[in-house]
């Protein structure tokens, strides 16, 4: 079986997202990279990582999804926190979509340390979950076909 070409990018104000994001490469035995860093080779799984403020997500990731090659992205797989505000995955999958980019079922999220609240957060079980959540989304790509368009 061929070897699945994973690759993670982020965008962290803060730091949270950008732990998770190293989480999930470690897990996926990839690197994790900013959204500074374009997606130029073609990939089966891009996990993008953001973080959600009052207004949405941030105008650099949807500067970052606009320049996105639907021919070289298999699928995302989407991860996120906030202090406040909710998920980014709806917001992204939106985006993403619009492109023509397929979203991988499912986000991971969790909350995210914000001066006074949410203290230490993503905490260890955080990581782990984000691990679990890498895991689960690449070996579920092992075993799907690509369908022609």
């Amino acid at each position: 079986m061929d070897k699945k070409i994973t690759t993670v990018r982020y965008f962290s104000k803060t730091g949270n997202t950008k732990k998770l994001a190293i989480e999930i490469a470690n897990a996926a035995g990839c690197e994790a990279y900013t959204i500074d860093k374009p997606v130029k080779e073609k990939v089966d799984v891009l996990f993008l990582g953001a973080s959600v403020y009052w207004g949405g997500i941030d105008s650099q990731v949807k500067e970052f999804i606009r320049t996105l090659d639907a021919n070289k992205i298999g699928k995302v797989a989407v991860f996120s926190t906030s202090a406040l505000a909710q998920r980014a995955y709806p917001e992204i999958k939106k985006l993403l979509l619009s492109q023509g980019i397929q979203t991988a079922e499912g986000d991971f999220y969790c909350r995210g340390q914000f001066k006074v609240m949410h203290r230490e957060r993503p905490d260890a079980e955080d990581l782990k979950a984000a691990r679990k959540y890498a895991e689960v989304i690449s070996k579920g790509l092992a075993g799907e076909k690509k369908v022609a368009k």
